[in-house]
């Protein structure tokens, strides 16, 4: 890996991590907030709601005129917008113009998150593109138990503006760094329609993720109270778990991209979800194991975002000039999953219990498969269809 590959890929790595801080952080500070604003849990939990709703319907917008105008550009003014919308975040005078800062803030996310993920697809070598992914996306995912934390500490000092105030000072500085690290990558040629039957044939992709996120967040949206209710464990053994978990996670990014670059993407996003299945089967069986518990943790989230990572990598593949646009189609069906997995979580947890979680979870990874095999059959069925028309 040259110098400039070194560059870009520590750009990346670090903006996606100040991209997870901001998505991952805001959840600890609500109670603080709740009471600077003298409004209920319920009414701050719209922070987190209106943030992934404005991602989830601006991301594949942003992804579509990113690779028609260039994604460098765009990821700039997510930066921007991103600054800006942290310091009203900071300085919000009421409740209503704080929630209108969040949703800026799902909206510059949207701007940013998807085009890394894309621009580094794009410019990775075609042998090395898994490892190039799976290094980015682990910069998102150390958000979660290093970023986040870091959030919270700087709370306990300076207090919960200040946690706003230094992400728009780190945006602002990015946005720089960005602009001059990705103007002269070059663009490519997009000549496909994204109109009719290749619209529909990404939307049938990024289904397995949505439907892997299901698997994953049905019962991690719950996980803290999942294991008071059935382990009886306290805030600090919670919090272990959460680290356990958030460990494995950025491992198994990491690992994948080895594997993926070695044995190729189908194979290892296809392996990983059968384990998957296997291992949320086990985590059932052994959940209130005692001990044990950390380690189905660590390995559930190494396995499931081993997952994750090596299926970015062969969308990034088998859509070589829309990288933006799946990208972007992606991330929104991972924020779909979430939803969905939340609301199939707490009706499962409200009619069967804690226990049934995740046994409702390994079916969610077998639909997943399913889905990922029917997506290889259908490429197949295109492959022999043109080549028919060219000979």
């Amino acid at each position: 890996m040259g110098l400039q590959g070194r560059v870009s890929l520590s750009v990346a790595w670090i903006t996606l991590f100040l991209m997870g801080t901001d998505l991952f952080v805001v959840s600890p500070l609500l109670p603080f907030i709740s009471e600077a604003y003298s409004v209920s849990s319920a009414m701050t939990g719209w922070m987190v709601t209106v943030f992934a709703v404005t991602y989830a319907i601006a991301a594949p917008f942003f992804g579509w005129a990113s690779d028609k105008n260039g994604k460098g550009i765009f990821i700039t003014f997510g930066l921007l917008l991103f600054s800006f919308s942290n310091a009203l975040t900071a300085f919000s005078p009421s409740f209503t113009s704080l929630i209108i800062s969040r949703i800026l803030a799902g909206l510059s996310v949207a701007a940013v998150t998807p085009l890394i993920y894309a621009i580094i697809g794009d410019i990775a070598p075609s042998n090395r593109r898994g490892t190039w992914l799976s290094i980015v996306v682990s910069g998102h995912l150390t958000a979660l138990w290093a970023g986040a934390p870091i959030g919270t500490l700087l709370e306990h000092f300076l207090g919960w503006r200040s946690v706003f105030v230094v992400m728009a000072m780190i945006g602002t500085l990015l946005a720089v760094v960005n602009f001059k690290t990705w103007r002269y990558v070059p663009e490519r040629d997009v000549t496909r329609n994204l109109s009719g039957g290749n619209l529909l044939r990404i939307l049938g992709s990024v289904s397995v993720t949505t439907v892997w996120a299901i698997s994953m967040y049905a019962l991690y949206v719950y996980l803290g109270a999942a294991l008071y209710s059935e382990n009886g464990f306290t805030s600090s053994e919670i919090a272990l778990a959460v680290t356990f978990y958030g460990i494995g996670a950025v491992l198994g990014s990491l690992i994948s991209g080895q594997f993926t670059d070695r044995f190729g993407e189908k194979k290892i996003s296809k392996a990983t979800l059968i384990l998957l299945t296997l291992i949320l089967v086990c985590l059932g069986i052994f959940f209130s194991s005692g001990d044990w518990i950390y380690f189905f943790l660590f390995i559930w989230a190494l396995v499931g975002y081993a997952g994750f990572t090596s299926y970015q990598a062969r969308l990034t593949v088998e859509y070589p000039k829309e990288r933006g646009i799946v990208m972007a189609w992606n991330n929104t069906a991972l924020y779909i999953g979430i939803t969905i997995g939340s609301i199939i979580g707490g009706y499962v947890i409200s009619n069967w219990g804690y226990p049934f979680l995740p046994y409702v979870c390994s079916i969610a990874a077998i639909i997943s498969f399913v889905l990922s095999n029917q997506k290889v059959q259908e490429t197949k069925k295109e492959k022999n269809y043109n080549v028919k028309n060219c000979t």
